[in-house]
């Protein structure tokens, strides 16, 4: 697509803007590209942020390593904190799929149609003379 618009371009206008054009084409190109994988990647660095982050707290807390002198209440309830972590992360999750089915809208106009568009196939191929 790029090069049959510099190439159409390239007859039109003199090559120093046409090459200026398709230098400035290829950099939003390039640009909505990044942007799109950008995007996509910053959900996924959000969440390795947040668990890395999580397990600093729970290793300096577990281990104390910054000799803070914690209870040692505090270093007994952060050992299993991530199974009881892990183990909520996954009711949530349950939880969430289990609602979202429930309440699956139906799409009755839709079904229809597609009905429809089957029916109209088959009688297509029917003229076509395939015989089902």
């Amino acid at each position: 697509m790029e090069q049959r618009i510099c190439h159409h371009i390239s007859h039109k206008a003199s090559r120093k803007a046409t090459s200026l054009f398709c230098a400035e084409l290829r950099w939003n190109l390039l640009g909505d590209l990044f942007v799109a994988e950008t995007s996509i990647m910053t959900k996924l660095l959000q969440w390795l942020l947040g668990v890395s982050l999580l397990g600093a707290i729970w290793t300096v807390v577990a281990f104390d390593l910054l000799e803070l002198s914690l209870p040692r209440t505090y270093r007994e309830v952060a050992w299993p904190m991530p199974l009881y972590l892990l183990v909520s992360f996954g009711c949530y999750s349950l939880a969430t799929v289990g609602y979202r089915v429930a309440t699956f809208n139906d799409c009755d106009e839709a079904a229809r149609e597609l009905q429809e568009q089957i029916k109209e196939a088959k009688d297509d191929l029917k003229k076509k003379g395939l015989r089902m």
